[in-house]
């Protein structure tokens, strides 16, 4: 489950770090009457009752004008494009209207904080998003559908556990009344020769390899694909995935990764994809990384974006990343769906 993110505004000195500190019933920022106590966003994961699973971020003061000051507010910026729901403490000054109208803009529900701890968590309940019930694998499966989990196991997979997409989907299936059958690229086959499964899922590293082994009409996806189709807009990343074809040596490209980790020889979005597209479009072709919550803020510059899996970020944000690419004239895609295409078996991919 994606956890709500609640983000608290407010000028300097407003009471933000104190009423995060009273939601979570201990001390998750530090507080003190010095102004620009909070420089960077504190992060606090929390059980909220009537919200569940939420992620609490302290921000500093929307009008901090020290030397550091507009630094503070550029992470200030990348925290309101992944909030879900913006608490603003304050009202009246022009920074404020100002932030109303960013966060309007990026279509996050605005409270504000009218001192009463209890009334807050009413609004919040009221105003978080009540989407229906969605599966990542939506109507590819079925209870009593055997499926065919096909996971790495890799440099890159961590030491003694499985990567969130395939623990998410795995418990998805088993939910929904599925059986589960999880080998690895390499007992591929022997696996294929115990069942026939309705559907089978990879990861999208291993797309050609998976799709060599098993019939043409076997249907086939990517946990990234599935992840794509849940978070962002599926039909815009397979538009953007045709602009692959018109790289060439002088292009620019980024990748775009949502979570922050220290990359090895195997990573799929510093090394693998790289690789695949200079080996496509000339080594002279330009890679970029933004990683974590760092997203450039003039896109005009490159020729494509190719964003991660996003299984550690919100919907907000991977929309947000694509509207602003859009509004830029970028074409973006993702991890599964570039794959898919540069090893040229997109047509062939089943999308949830």
């Amino acid at each position: 489950m994606d956890r709500l993110h609640i983000a608290f505004f407010g000028p300097v000195n407003s009471g933000k770090s104190s009423l995060i500190n009273a939601l979570a019933g201990q001390e998750v920022s530090l507080v003190s009457p010095i102004p620009g106590t909070t420089t960077d966003p504190v992060r606090k994961a929390i059980e909220l009752p009537g919200l569940g699973p939420c992620v609490l971020i302290d921000t500093a003061g929307i009008d901090d004008e020290s030397i550091l000051g507009s630094e503070r507010k550029r992470l200030t910026q990348n925290v309101i494009d992944s909030a879900d729901i913006a608490v603003i403490l304050g009202s009246g000054s022009k920074a404020i209207s100002a932030l109303e109208e960013q966060l309007r803009a990026a279509s996050v529900s605005i409270v504000h904080y009218d001192g009463s701890v209890d009334s807050l968590l009413k609004r919040l309940a009221e105003v978080a998003p009540k989407e229906e019930e969605k599966f990542l694998t939506g109507s590819l499966v079925k209870p009593g559908d055997c499926v065919l989990l096909v996971m790495p196991q890799d440099s890159e997979a961590p030491k003694g556990r499985i990567i969130l997409p395939q623990v998410q989907v795995l418990r998805e299936l088993l939910d929904r009344g599925c059986n589960a059958l999880c080998c690895t690229p390499e007992s591929l086959r022997s696996a294929l020769q115990k069942t026939t499964p309705d559907l089978v899922i990879t990861d999208s590293q291993v797309f050609g390899k998976v799709n060599a082994a098993i019939p043409a009409d076997m249907p086939l996806t990517s946990f990234s694909v599935l992840l794509a189709a849940a978070k962002g807009d599926i039909g815009i990343f397979i538009e953007g995935a045709a602009a692959i074809e018109g790289l060439g040596p002088d292009s620019r490209v980024l990748i775009a990764e949502a979570c922050t980790h220290v990359p090895d020889n195997e990573d799929i979005g510093r090394v693998k994809i790289p690789a695949l597209l200079r080996k496509r479009a000339g080594d002279g072709l330009q890679v970029e990384i933004a990683a974590g919550i760092d997203f450039p803020e003039d896109l005009a510059p490159f020729d494509l974006i190719i964003h991660c899996g996003a299984c550690v970020a919100t919907k907000t944000l991977v929309r947000s990343r694509t509207r602003k690419a859009l509004l830029a004239g970028v074409p973006i895609t993702n991890y599964g769906i570039a794959l898919a295409k540069l090893q040229g078996i997109l047509d062939r991919i089943a999308i949830p």
